[in-house]
């Protein structure tokens, strides 16, 4: 059996993988047959694994650091504009959610027929804001 799969066979039995496994004894793991045959050669110590590489213990303790600091993404962090890290589309969808709130807070209180009306001026950007929106009312006398 060449000594590919010899080094195949042994990883599979011990499930780790193949870049792991030492061939120690070479002659030994040529005359192997079977999968038994690798396992006894396991056994007798004629091929052996390698110990699994973990990070050193500095880069661990930084890691774990780097953790618990909540990878320094709090407000203090923050780089340009309040919107900056907003695309126009989210900084479009607080501003209608806004004006949706107040406009169904406030609609008990409306006119009959100006809930729907005023409804589609916000989706098309009538207002700025939700005092341009209430000014908007008042304005118009939509109030009942």
């Amino acid at each position: 059996m060449s000594m590919q799969t010899v080094r195949r066979l042994a990883a599979r039995i011990l499930d780790v993988g193949e870049s792991r496994v030492r061939i120690l004894d070479t002659e030994a793991a040529s005359k192997a047959i079977t999968a038994d045959d690798v396992r006894g050669l396991l056994n007798e110590g004629a091929i052996g694994i390698l110990a699994e590489k973990h990070a050193s213990g500095a880069n661990a303790r930084a890691k774990a650091q780097r953790a618990k600091q909540g990878r320094r993404r709090g407000p203090g962090s923050q780089k340009g504009s309040y919107y900056a890290g907003h695309s126009r589309k989210e900084r479009w969808m607080e501003l209608v959610r806004a004006q949706r709130q107040y406009l169904s807070a406030v609609k008990a209180r409306l006119k009959e027929g100006t809930y729907p009306k005023v409804y589609k001026m916000i989706k098309g950007s009538a207002f700025r804001s939700r005092k341009n929106l209430k000014a908007y009312l008042d304005e118009n006398q939509l109030w009942a």
